[in-house]
C-alpha cells in the first residue's frame, strides 16, 4: 500500500521557488543570531539583569523560523498570487524594520519596548516600531485568511496550516494588548546599561514589573506574562507541521497511518489539545499568575486537557486499527474458490478419472 500523502508537497523545486524578500529576511535574521549569540558572550552591559542582547537573540530566533514557513507557504497558495506577495513582502519589511530597531536600542543600552524616554532618536523609533507591528500582524492574518479557502498538500497538513497561522495571529493580538492590560499600575522609572534613567510606560508582565525572570525566556517568576501565550500561539505552526511530519514518516512502519482521513484525526487531536495549552495559559498570565507556579485551577485545567487529548488520541487509534481489521479481511482470500473465480464458474472435480485419457472405443459395430 502507498501513502496517499502528496509529497511534492513537502520537497518541491527547492528553495528557489520561497518568497524572496521573505528568504531575505531569513537570512538577516540568521545572520543576527550569530552576532547576537556573541554578543552575549563579549558584551557585558545588562538591562533588568539580562544581557542587552538576549531581546535581539530571542527575536532573531523566532523570525527565522516563523519566516522560513511563511516563505515556504506563501508560493504554495494558488489563490490572489499578488496579494499574497503583496502581504509576504510587507511582512518581511515590517520585520527587518522592527528587529532593526530592536537591535539599534540594545547597542545603545536602553529599551526597545515600552520606551518613554523624550529623546529624538527614541520617539521616532517608537512610533515606527508600532507602525511594523500592525504590519505583521496585519500580513499574518491575511494569509490565515486565504488559507481557509484553499488546500496545502493532503488534509492533514492543511488543517496544519490552517490552526497554526490561526493560533499565530491570536498570539500577535494577544501581545498587543500587553500594554493596556499591564500599564494600570502606571509608569515607572528604570536604569538602562549605562546607569542612566528611563521611563517604561506599560511592560510584559501582569501584577508584577519586568525584570528578574526565568532563564533565557525572562518570563515572569512572580506574576503573570503574556510573552507566554504570545510565543505558544506564534510557533504553533512549526509544532502543527511537524506533527504531520512525524506521522507521514512513521507511516512507513504502521499501516493505520497510511490513509490520509487517520493521519488528519490525529493531527486533529494535536491541534486541539495545543489549542488548549494555548488558551490556559493566557487564562493564567491575564489572572496574574506565573507560569512556574500555577494554582489548583491551572492544574485542574491541564489535568483535564492531558486526559482528554489522551483519550482522544486511543480512540483515533481503536477506530484506525478496527478499520484496517475491516479492511484486511474484505479483501484477504478466505477459502479455494477466492482463487479460481466464484463457485459458479469453478472446475467440476474428476471423480478419480484422468481427463487426460480418450474415451474408449463402442464396441458396437453399428458405431
Amino acid at each position: 500500500m502507498t501513502i496517499d500523502t502528496p509529497y511534492a508537497t513537502w520537497r518541491g523545486p527547492g528553495m528557489r521557488s520561497w518568497h524572496r524578500p521573505l528568504t531575505i529576511m531569513v537570512a538577516a535574521m540568521s545572520a543576527l543570531v550569530v552576532v547576537a549569540s556573541a554578543g552575549l558572550l563579549a558584551d557585558g552591559r545588562e538591562l533588568l539583569q539580562q544581557s542587552i542582547w538576549a531581546k535581539p537573540l530571542k527575536f532573531a530566533v523566532s523570525f527565522v523560523m516563523y519566516g522560513a514557513t511563511l516563505a515556504w507557504l506563501i508560493p504554495k497558495l494558488r489563490r490572489a498570487r499578488r496579494t499574497m506577495w503583496i502581504a509576504g513582502t510587507v511582512f518581511a519589511v515590517a520585520g527587518l524594520i522592527d528587529v532593526g530597531f530592536i537591535v539599534v536600542q540594545a547597542a545603545r543600552g536602553t529599551f526597545s519596548h515600552f520606551n518613554a524616554g523624550t529623546d529624538p532618536f527614541n520617539q521616532i523609533g517608537q512610533q515606527i516600531f508600532s507602525t511594523g507591528v500592525f504590519g505583521l500582524f496585519g500580513a499574518s492574518l491575511i494569509v490565515a485568511v486565504m488559507l481557509l479557502f484553499q488546500r496545502i498538500g493532503d488534509a492533514a497538513l492543511t488543517w496544519a496550516l490552517r490552526a497554526g497561522l490561526g493560533l499565530a495571529v491570536l498570539g500577535m493580538a494577544l501581545a498587543s494588548f500587553i500594554t493596556g492590560w499591564t500599564s494600570s499600575a502606571g509608569p515607572r522609572t528604570v536604569q538602562d546599561a549605562y546607569g542612566r534613567p528611563v521611563p517604561l510606560v506599560g511592560g510584559h508582565g501582569v501584577g508584577a514589573p519586568d525584570g528578574g525572570g526565568m532563564p533565557i525566556t525572562n518570563w515572569s517568576t512572580t506574576g503573570g506574562d503574556l510573552r507566554v501565550p504570545h510565543f505558544i500561539g506564534l510557533h504553533s505552526i512549526q509544532v502543527f507541521v511537524l506533527t504531520v511530519l512525524l506521522l507521514t514518516a512513521l507511516a512507513t512502519r504502521i499501516g493505520f497511518l497510511r490513509h490520509e482521513r487517520v493521519r488528519a484525526q490525529f493531527t486533529g487531536v494535536v491541534i486541539l489539545g495545543y489549542s488548549a495549552v494555548f488558551t490556559i495559559t493566557a487564562w493564567q498570565a491575564l489572572r496574574g499568575q506565573s507560569l512556574i507556579h500555577p494554582d489548583a485551577a491551572t492544574w485542574t485545567a491541564l489535568a483535564a486537557t492531558a486526559v482528554t487529548t489522551a483519550l482522544l488520541a486511543a480512540l483515533a487509534v481503536a477506530a484506525a486499527r478496527r478499520a484496517e481489521l475491516a479492511h484486511a479481511e474484505t479483501t484477504a482470500p478466505t477459502g479455494p474458490w477466492e482463487r479460481t473465480g466464484s463457485p459458479k464458474h469453478a472446475p467440476l472435480p474428476s471423480l478419480g478419472r484422468d481427463p487426460s485419457r480418450r474415451p474408449r472405443e463402442s464396441c458396437n459395430p453399428r458405431h
